[in-house]
């Protein structure tokens, strides 16, 4: 199972995340970036169980910024995707591979993924101390079909990597006003500079995928 929300932030604050000159934050018609969570409880995997906590901001990679919502209509021209700010997993084996094949910034960190009768949660706690947490109100039918691919952008020993996952799903997908959820950032180094991005206090899209198939 997996959750993912949408939240805007400001763009201006995006930009300054962006390593090096070809990483641009996505700009929607509002003008505002776009923050993204996506957890997953991975239940079956060639390295066993784990949860992974991606925080981070969807981006473009080019010699230019691209135009405003282009990027969500084109992914494949723009090589849409997300910029990896955060990354944390439950297990240290999750931590060696990322780091060792896929050129991920994984790190340990305390997980959990909780599926309520009315509420998708998750929290992320590093050191003892509170870091992140998210929660989305859950659909009622997750029937909508899903099959996409994406790519995940990230810096790593000095070098900007790109890995790419294809997945297949149902999902219950709410937009706009029908998205209901909120989240809530700690003090912890790892999270506390997120603050500055002025993160909207509710989503304008969510998803939860009860089962979800995917290679990376």
């Amino acid at each position: 199972p997996a959750l993912m929300a949408g939240f805007f932030c400001d763009y201006e604050e995006a930009k300054t995340l962006m390593p090096g000159n070809e990483i641009h934050p996505v700009k929607y018609m509002n003008g505002k970036a776009i923050f993204i969570v996506t957890v997953i409880d991975y239940r079956k995997t060639n390295i066993g169980k784990y949860i992974e906590y991606s925080i981070g901001l969807a981006c473009t990679r080019g010699a230019k910024p691209a135009p405003a919502m282009l990027p969500m209509l084109f992914m494949k021209m723009y090589k849409t995707g997300q910029f990896i700010l955060d990354l944390p997993v439950s297990s240290e084996v999750s931590v060696k591979g990322g780091k060792g094949i896929w050129g991920m910034p994984k790190h340990k960190a305390n997980l959990d993924f909780i599926i309520g009768d009315s509420i998708v949660s998750s929290q992320y706690e590093k050191d003892g101390d509170f870091a992140f947490r998210i929660e989305i109100e859950k659909p009622q039918k997750c029937n909508i079909p899903l099959n996409l691919g994406s790519i995940n952008y990230s810096h790593f020993r000095n070098m900007l990597m790109a890995s790419y996952v294809y997945f297949k799903t149902k999902a219950g997908i709410r937009f706009g006003k029908n998205a209901k959820g909120s989240l809530f950032i700690g003090d912890h180094p790892k999270t506390k500079f997120m603050k500055n991005l002025k993160i909207a206090s509710k989503p304008f899209f969510s998803i939860f995928m009860p089962q979800i198939h995917g290679v990376l």
